[in-house]
């Protein structure tokens, strides 16, 4: 699912020249129903699922906005097309969020749908390994150099795991039982399943590692110049993400059909699997989307021990919840009050 580059160029070709200016200094949008472009940083799937349902259910409609789902592929530069206002909206990583600005990239995120993070290492059930730091003697497919891998590897210390490239699929995995990989727990494990394997699902966050994913960035300018779009923007994907969770079939057929590689079963199964990390710990799900500048600064902290981030103060500004629905018996801020039509 994972391993189609030149579809990836293809669709990068495609959401370079889509992506229109948004905002320059000073500027504002004159048109009611402004045309909003929504940059994917990989192919259309499952954790993309609640902005379609956004779009197949009415709710960008219903908020007077025109919004185009652009997709994307392996190295999407959602960061730079948002930094450079090639695009309106993009959606990220939170990991990549705090890099971006470390670069003085003028990223803001402004909701989060997937509270805990799909990033896994999969393993056979055969090996009896339940816990990430047990890994030992075996062969890692990991892609090294990302955030994720740089931490596992990092909390892993000096044991005796050979590390190879990760192929973008699961065949080195299904051909020998002692090859662990990396995966998303709603993508790679149906696979391998399918395929007759016994996959078990150590996941990233159990060591400490857990971004936000699948967030929703805006540049920092539009929220100053423009906090009306952005409330509309994090309305309708709310509610889009709502949505999906408990109805994710009709979504799951525009998926299909803009994902050739995406079968209605993978995506059905993919669904099952996200509630529990965009809701977890009996999250209501009126607090869909929601963030804490605890968790943001733990995983600023995370990046600064593994040297990715020079400084990890810079969290406090990668982030902005005034636009989220309000957490039980808390006032909505004003300023958003006033800028939500």
């Amino acid at each position: 699912m994972r391993w189609h580059l030149v579809l990836a160029v293809l669709c990068l070709a495609l959401a370079a020249v889509s992506c229109r200016p948004a905002l320059r200094d000073g500027a504002q949008s004159a048109s009611p129903r402004p045309h909003i472009t929504l940059a994917l940083n990989w192919f259309p799937e499952v954790e993309h699922g609640g902005y379609f349902a956004a779009k197949v259910h009415g709710y960008f409609d219903a908020e007077q906005l025109d919004v185009e789902i652009l997709p994307g592929g392996p190295g999407a530069p959602v960061i730079q097309q948002v930094a450079s206002g090639r695009c309106d909206f993009a959606v990220a990583n939170a990991d990549q969020v705090l890099l971006g600005r470390d670069q003085h990239a003028p990223v803001v995120a402004v909701m989060a749908p997937l509270q805990d993070s799909p990033h896994c290492i999969m393993v056979h059930a055969s090996s009896g390994l339940t816990s990430l730091l047990e890994l030992r003697n075996l062969t890692l497919a990991l892609g090294t150099g990302k955030p994720l891998a740089t931490y596992l590897l990092h909390r892993l210390g000096d044991v005796n795991v050979q590390v190879v490239p990760y192929q973008g699929n699961v065949s080195l995995f299904l051909t020998r039982s002692d090859v662990a990989q990396q995966a998303y727990v709603f993508s790679e494990p149906f696979v391998a399943r399918q395929q007759g394997a016994e996959p078990r699902c150590l996941m990233l966050s159990e060591i400490g590692f857990n971004p936000y994913t699948s967030v929703l960035i805006v540049h920092e300018r539009r929220i100053a110049q423009e906090p009306e779009i952005v409330a509309r923007m994090v309305r309708a994907c709310v509610r889009g993400w709502q949505h999906y969770l408990t109805d994710p079939a009709p979504t799951n057929q525009h998926i299909a059909a803009r994902n050739s590689e995406m079968s209605l079963e993978a995506l059905a199964y993919g669904a099952a699997e996200l509630p529990k990390l965009c809701l977890p710990d009996a999250l209501d799900p009126t607090q869909l989307g929601t963030m804490s500048a605890a968790r943001w600064e733990e995983l600023a902290g995370r990046l600064e021990e593994i040297q990715l981030l020079d400084r990890s103060d810079i969290w406090s500004d990668a982030f902005d919840t005034r636009f989220l629905p309000p957490q039980p018996n808390t006032p909505v801020p004003r300023s958003v009050s006033a800028a939500t039509p």
